[in-house]
């Protein structure tokens, strides 16, 4: 997320936090600060933070139950989101953070065991993207760096830059230009992205390897929250990816299980997809569009029966005269196609004829054809196009010349045949750029029609093709049969610039029809809408009069600046939704009665996010990532393999002492030992046998240490996230869980915070309106901007960091320090025992607050 938000900044690094708070005199803040440290290094030296299950000392094997346990001793297990190693923590990251510590310390202080563990997330495309774009600007502009030559000279292009970039690349790589200029720059190059964050000039180069970012950022996130006192057990981080051989075997069987139970399946389906990357592009490869997925429309084939003047001179000599050419609108309304009356086109819209097959050609977009080269129209799946060069195409137009174009419209009462016209509304960038028109049910098309029979001179069009009978198709309880006409009257629309009484209608008249109402004319004249859709559709597909045809729902753009598409292809996916029926309910009961979420907007989001979340792929071949076992060619998409990882940070420090798994852990096993049926056996889904421990080379006392580890932490207490993860990561989450564990161990609770403010706004690096946990603790120090965190919200809402609170919240700590110790040195205190009335008072006062505070944080409120 760090790159990305980056790449919205001016050129100048320094620009990103111009707009924050500046203090001026910072001796109370150092004072404050050099005993934070002073402490902070204490409790790393003590290990305070690092806890483990009740030692076989404290609790012999076999005496109590896991669930006896944990009650004896009471434990807190909290998380959040693994932070993405992209660039260093921004303070939204930081504000989630919080929850989990204070929610921890404040089990600490109960007399639980709290553990608050931590890894990082390195899965993906968005630093192998960016990686390859650096090595890329180093070839581009290889004259401008220290030991750079042809690749044709075998010597590695990727070297150092030199301090010496002058002119206008200078200018470009290190950001020297103008205050004014800096202004309105945007950042073009990886090089600027990187320098915006922090890293020197002279080290940039290094980050044209992926793995060094997976070298690079993860001690940058421990020094950072480290400084802000959070108490972390960091023997158990990790990275993802192979580049940890113990976290990838972990990854390796819980795909392996969801496939073997049938959760993981292969099939074609839509998707959003990357042309660029030459592979589907979920939610966390995207910079541009996450939670937009394709929408699936059908695709009317309307048959040219008589050009008009202009296109006809255009296409002679370029499709055959007896060839079948047609325009392909695109609607989501198959139901309607019954009282088409003619077909629309943005007069200034470029269109192209593009060659299906031998004598078949369609006319749409660029856009559209570039959508259907990925569904199987012009090009199978082996063979998808890289430039949009590639497409088929005969000619292009601009709408305007096909304008009075006679056309044969499938299912339409006008069987005489319809024309096509000209509507200023059609939106290139959606479907394929040609609309049918359906009066009767769609008032942004009657209003059309209307305006264009007023006014057909102006459009250059004959009256009479916009005044062909309307057929009423529906009949519904409000609006009656001719649901568009009535609307268009009772709102006062009076022409197709009344856009937001036309997008109100537009919602009224399809609400109506689907859900109340009937069909009173063709093959299913008597059913309801909402059963006639899908048999109208399929009846299309049947007689070759349309096809599928799928957009994405809005614009999406890949890490690597790619415009998505939606394919159609053969992929992995996870099953979820209404396709496995009993998963999902399963996980809506969970949801429903035992979760705690904490805020009813909350449950609310997960219980409409399981209504309808779909089939999702889980494989990639792009990126970094673990391999999916049984098909190599493709890693484990980003959002599937941090789904559980909270079960590994339970023995994650038994089987590694650093976060890549180069060196063993206290255990003393290799990656290789923990095969599948060991997993089976840590999570309580198998029990220990001779076979396991022959198989696996592990003695029974490290399986029943890892298990005893698991069955003590699980089930996670609670989970921290943004509640923008609600639609799919915490989602997934709440699935697999569910899927792989017994029942007693799925999530105790999810708390989803809002996004950060700061200051009041959103944060921005271009608008100077940024803060990283390190600017905040190096500004104000940790224990003020713990308060500031505490102090932005607690809810759902978004919540606001005010830097002014921060600040004072230092003068208010020194202030408490120095009444403290003015206090401690004054020899006047009465001593001996603190049994009068007002000591009295004053302890009952605390242990009320005490108990207001304990009720507080466990509903964090």
């Amino acid at each position: 997320m760090a790159a990305a938000a980056a790449s919205a900044a001016a050129l100048d690094p320094n620009n990103s936090s111009k707009n924050t708070l500046k203090l001026e005199n910072t001796e109370k803040r150092d004072t404050l600060v050099a005993i934070e440290k002073k402490y902070q290094a204490q409790w790393k030296e003590n290990k305070v933070f690092e806890v483990d299950a009740p030692t076989l000392s404290e609790v012999p094997a076999g005496t109590m139950s896991a669930a006896e346990l944990r009650e004896k001793y009471p434990k807190f297990f909290g998380t959040m989101a693994y932070p993405y190693m992209n660039g260093t923590l921004h303070a939204g990251h930081s504000f989630t953070a919080s929850k989990v510590e204070f929610m921890a310390a404040t089990a600490r202080m109960e007399g639980k065991k709290a553990l608050f563990p931590l890894g990082f997330h390195c899965t993906g495309m968005p630093i192998k993207a960016c990686a390859d774009k650096l090595a890329d600007e180093v070839k581009k502009f290889g004259k401008y760096f220290e030991g750079y030559k042809d690749e044709d000279e075998n010597t590695s292009t990727v070297a150092a830059p030199t301090q010496e970039v002058k002119g206008e690349q200078q200018e470009k790589f290190s950001g020297k230009k103008s205050k004014a200029a800096a202004k309105t720059v945007k950042m073009k190059y990886q090089f600027q992205i990187m320098l915006a964050i922090g890293i020197p000039l002279e080290e940039i180069h290094k980050f044209a390897d992926a793995l060094y970012w997976l070298q690079h950022f993860p001690p940058l996130a421990i020094r950072d929250l480290d400084s802000l006192g959070a108490g972390i057990d960091w023997r158990r981080q990790f990275v993802t990816t192979d580049a940890n051989p113990y976290y990838d075997a972990f990854v390796r069987w819980q795909m392996n299980r969801l496939h073997e139970l049938g959760k993981i399946q292969y099939g074609n389906r839509y998707t959003i997809y990357s042309p660029k990357d030459g592979q589907p592009c979920m939610d966390h490869d995207r910079t541009e569009g996450e939670g937009i997925g394709p929408q699936e429309y059908t695709a009317m084939k309307l048959r040219v029966k008589e050009w008009a003047p202009e296109i006809a001179e255009l296409v002679k000599g370029k499709i055959e005269d007896d060839a079948k050419v047609y325009f392909v609108p695109a609607t989501l309304r198959p139901e309607t196609m019954y009282g088409q009356t003619c077909c629309f086109l943005g007069p200034k819209i470029e269109y192209g004829i593009f060659k299906v097959k031998e004598k078949e050609y369609y006319i749409c977009t660029k856009r559209g054809a570039w959508n259907m080269a990925f569904q199987g129209t012009f090009f199978d799946s082996e063979h998808f196009p890289k430039t949009q060069d590639q497409l088929p195409t005969v000619l292009t137009a601009p709408g305007s010349a096909f304008v009075g174009t006679l056309v044969d419209a499938p299912l339409s009462f006008h069987k005489e045949g319809v024309r096509i016209l000209p509507m200023e509304g059609v939106s290139a960038s959606k479907g394929t750029g040609v609309v049918t028109s359906v009066p009767s049910d769609s008032p942004d098309d009657y209003a059309t029609l209307l305006d264009l029979a007023k006014k057909p001179e102006y459009y250059g069009i004959k009256k009479e093709w916009a005044e062909l009978e309307i057929f009423p198709l529906i009949e519904t309880p409000t609006y009656g049969n001719l649901t568009a006409p009535t609307l268009v009257k009772q709102l006062k629309i009076n022409s197709p610039k009344d856009v937001n009484q036309l997008a109100q209608a537009k919602e009224l008249a399809y609400g109506e029809a689907f859900y109340k109402g009937t069909m009173i004319v063709g093959e299913f004249k008597g059913e309801p809408v909402s059963a006639a859709k899908d048999k109208i559709r399929k009846a299309l597909y049947e007689s070759g009069d349309a096809f599928a045809f799928a957009d994405p729902m809005g614009k999406v753009v890949s890490r690597s600046g790619d415009d998505c598409v939606v394919a159609y292809l053969g992929q992995w996916f996870l099953n979820y939704g209404e396709n496995d029926a009993e998963w999902q309910q399963e996980t809506l009961n969970h949801v429903a009665n035992t979760l705690n979420t904490y805020a009813n907007e909350t449950k609310n989001g997960f219980e409409k996010n399981l209504s309808w979340l779909n089939r999702w792929a889980c494989a990639r071949t792009y990126g970094l990532g673990s391999k999916l076992p049984w098909d190599q060619q493709f890693l484990v998409e980003s959002l599937s393999d941090s789904t559980v990882y909270m079960a590994y940070y339970t023995i994650a420090h038994l089987l590694h002492s650093d976060r890549y798994g180069e060196t063993k852990g206290p255990l003393n096993l290799t990656a290789d030992q923990m095969i599948d049926e060991v997993w089976d056996y840590v999570f309580c889904r198998r029990e220990i046998s001779d076979e396991l421990v022959t198989k696996s080379g592990i003695s029974k006392d490290a399986l029943q240490a890892m298990r005893r580890e698991f069955e003590y932490w699980y089930p996670l207490d609670v989970r921290v996230s943004g509640k923008d993860l609600i639609q799919n990561h915490l989602t997934f989450f709440l699935y697999i869980h569910i899927a792989l564990f017994p029942p007693e161990y799925w999530p105790c609770g999810v708390r989803a915070n809002g996004h950060l403010l700061l200051n009041g706004d959103k944060m921005s690096k271009s608008t100077g309106n940024f803060l990283t946990l390190k600017d905040a603790v190096d500004k104000f120090g940790a224990d003020a901007t713990r308060i500031a965190f505490a102090d932005a919200g607690d809810g759902i809402e978004d919540a606001n960091f005010e830097e002014s609170v921060a600040n004072s919240n230092i003068l208010r700590l020194f202030t408490l320090k120095e009444w403290i110790e003015d206090v401690i040195k004054d020899d006047s205190l009465r001593t001996g025992p603190a049994d009068h009335f007002w000591d009295k008072v004053f302890d009952n006062e605390l242990n009320s607050l005490v108990r207001e505070a304990k009720k507080n944080y466990q509903e964090c409120v």
